[in-house]
């Protein structure tokens, strides 16, 4: 397994690439619609970053800077396809959970298709404050950081995004657990 490189040791490219591919695709997994759109957005991030890979590796984390660079870009993704109004009918799989996020349990029979069905429905930010929140685990400052928005705001995203999941009937009362961040 490849590790991030100590605090003293520069990231190279490659080393971003063989580190973060596989967490920015679970991550682009959660907010796109399809495979392929998750793919081809973690390439435009990474081609994006080699192009600009001295302000990149300048970051003091450019792994959380590549982060960043992928929620911008699906943000663009969300815009770009809501003004061409593409729907996707075919169901794709959501990036499967951290523990102690969304549990089995929570989802009900037929579930992981109408979770992520229901999960498209809300709006992008909610979507991606609520992936970011229990697929990724991330705290809450780091979500802020990510989406350019305040704790609070995170923090009103969930629980808007979480009350509509309960309401479309997926989630039911205490089916999603996350420590406070």
């Amino acid at each position: 397994m490849l590790r991030r490189p100590r605090a003293d040791q520069a990231w190279g490219f490659e080393d971003l690439v063989a580190a973060r591919s596989g967490p920015l695709l679970s991550m682009a997994r959660g907010l796109v619609r399809s495979e392929a759109d998750a793919e081809d957005l973690v390439q435009e991030v990474l081609a994006k970053a080699l192009v600009s890979w001295e302000r990149v590796s300048a970051a003091s984390d450019p792994a959380a800077y590549v982060n960043r660079m992928l929620v911008n870009q699906a943000m663009s993704f969300w815009r770009r396809a809501s003004t061409r109004r593409e729907r996707s009918t075919e169901p794709e799989e959501l990036p499967e959970p951290v523990s102690g996020g969304v549990d089995d349990g929570a989802v009900q029979r037929g579930d992981r298709d109408a979770l992520l069905t229901a999960l498209r429905r809300l709006p992008p930010r909610h979507r991606a404050v609520l992936v970011l929140r229990y697929y990724e685990q991330l705290p809450d400052a780091e979500i802020a950081d990510l989406l350019g928005m305040a704790q609070a705001t995170v923090r009103s995203s969930a629980a808007r995004g979480l009350a509509a999941l309960r309401r479309d009937g997926v989630l039911t009362d205490g089916s999603v657990s996350r420590s406070e961040g």
